[in-house]
């Protein structure tokens, strides 16, 4: 069992280190770069007149954080914080030292349907986020009555990479599993191989941290995919190390 990586930075490589340490064979190829977005600037004049702030990824919260931290300037203490998911809320946490809200599961619908969020008219609401991405949280506070608005913090940056080169290492190895964190990095991935290279690509076991992602990849053509409901590391790596487990026994009996 080895597993293809393409979660990005630091988070991508702790992964990778984490799966090496309890012998699961693994190679980290990431298909994007993340670098400070361009509306940080200013972010610590206007934080302070929002009433919810919701952050959409630990990288969100990670380039708001180094920011701030920069400037000597504090998260204020008076408003509703919440996160996507549960490592994210966790990293807000400890970065404003409040409570935050999160849903049990990891994606925007359930993010939608905690009760902090049912009564906002009038509220000013603040999304910390990348470049891009879907509006749905945008589009239904906004549709709630919320005066929403939107921070790009960080971004995403195609990495370029040659699978003529790579995809003889990856069947090599061999590669069986596949993690992917987000459909733009699934997207851009499938992009960049051929048809052949796509077939192969869809026989191995790919994990993915939502059924909307799920979905996306059993319609253009995996054939195995596991939504762990989460992107937290400790969630995958748990995952992946159930797999090992029943690999192993599989090959016992």
């Amino acid at each position: 069992m080895a597993v293809l990586v393409t979660r990005p930075g630091q988070q991508g490589l702790s992964l990778c280190q984490q799966l090496s340490e309890l012998g699961i064979d693994n190679l980290h190829q990431p298909l994007i770069n993340i670098s400070p977005g361009k509306q940080l600037a200013g972010l610590e004049h206007d934080i302070d007149h929002f009433d919810m702030i919701i952050a959409i990824s630990q990288n969100a919260v990670t380039a708001a954080q180094d920011y701030l931290s920069q400037l000597a300037h504090p998260w204020p203490t008076n408003k509703t914080y919440l996160g996507v998911g549960q490592k994210t809320a966790h990293v807000l946490s400890k970065a404003t030292q409040q409570k935050v809200h999160y849903p049990d599961i990891s994606d925007s619908e359930h993010l939608l349907n905690l009760k902090v969020l049912a009564d906002v008219a009038g509220k000013r609401v603040l999304i910390l986020r990348g470049n891009g991405g879907r509006e749905l949280i945008f589009d239904t506070l906004t549709a709630r009555h919320a005066k929403v608005e939107y921070r790009e913090v960080y971004k995403r940056e195609n990495l370029a990479f040659r699978s003529d080169l790579l995809l003889p290492i990856w069947q090599d190895k061999p590669i069986t599993q596949l993690v992917v964190t987000s459909s733009g990095q699934l997207e851009y991935l499938l992009s960049n191989l051929t048809p052949s290279q796509q077939n192969w690509l869809f026989t191995l076991h790919l994990w993915v941290p939502s059924e909307r992602i799920a979905q996306q990849a059993r319609e253009v053509g995996f054939n195995v995919v596991t939504n762990t409901f989460s992107a937290s590391n400790p969630v995958l790596l748990a995952a992946l190390r159930s797999t090992k487990q029943d690999i192993s026994n599989d090959k016992q009996e």
